[in-house]
């Protein structure tokens, strides 16, 4: 199996409960490699959440297809993106020292800032999802899982690591190669998008970049860099802020 393969096929592993037909030999290096790969995990994603919408709308009312696209793909990916939001609101939200806030975001319970952020990210997806005709709806669903997955990769690019020891996955770095390849993913991604969806894409992705770039200041001024954590939430937050952008425009 090649390089590439064993890279994607850890990127896959990683981020979701899919299996992967081909067999992947694991080492830290080359899970740290395989985040050049987000992107694309974020393409079966989005697919597979795009196609349950498709047939859930044939069968039940709007609302329930929606609902049920967006569990899709918390299922698919373990809810690992939305545990790592939560943790993130906990130790940002509830720690007054750097130390406390990382021993809160390893604990593996939920706190009130995690809840609460769980409740209203979740709940506004579905509400600007909802608020979409099908066709956005579609697109947007593919569009959002592909670009927003570029973001993890941005931070463990340009941030340092905030952990010293134990880190919740493999080597947390990436190399330029890699970076340059989860950005050419979300710039193809975006520029199809704007095709289909028009300009209002454009707004979407600044309300996510904004939204990345307050985590990274947060997380930078309060942990020191970023944490696995770090990376979910910054997933949870540009897929929110390209919904939203996308429903303004409307």
């Amino acid at each position: 199996m090649s390089w590439e393969a064993q890279r994607l096929g850890l990127a896959l592993q990683f981020m979701t409960r899919l299996p992967v037909p081909w067999h992947v030999e694991y080492s830290a290096e080359a899970q740290a490699d395989s985040a050049r790969y987000y992107p694309l995990v974020g393409v079966v994603v989005g697919s597979i959440a795009a196609f349950v919408l498709w047939i859930a709308q044939l069968i039940w009312a709007w609302p329930i297809a929606v609902i049920m696209a967006v569990a899709t793909a918390v299922w698919i990916t373990g809810a690992l993106h939305e545990d790592g939001l939560a943790d993130t609101a906990d130790g940002l939200g509830g720690a007054a020292t750097r130390e406390r806030a990382l021993d809160i975001m390893r604990d593996s319970s939920i706190g009130v800032y995690g809840l609460i952020a769980l409740l209203v990210v979740v709940s506004l997806k579905v509400f600007a999802l909802f608020s979409m005709s099908f066709l956005t709806a579609y697109g947007a669903l593919l569009l959002a899982h592909v670009i927003s997955r570029y973001a993890p990769v941005a931070l463990i690019h340009f941030m340092t690591y905030a952990r010293r020891e134990g880190a919740k996955f493999a080597t947390p770095s990436i190399s330029s190669g890699g970076h340059g390849l989860g950005l050419l993913t979300a710039v193809v991604f975006g520029v199809v998008g704007m095709v289909f969806l028009g300009w209002s894409l454009l707004l979407g992705l600044l309300i996510a970049s904004l939204a990345v770039l307050w985590l990274s200041w947060r997380a930078q001024n309060k942990l020191g860099g970023y944490t696995g954590d770090i990376l979910g939430a910054s997933q949870q937050l540009a897929e929110l802020g390209i919904y939203l952008g996308l429903i303004a425009w409307a």
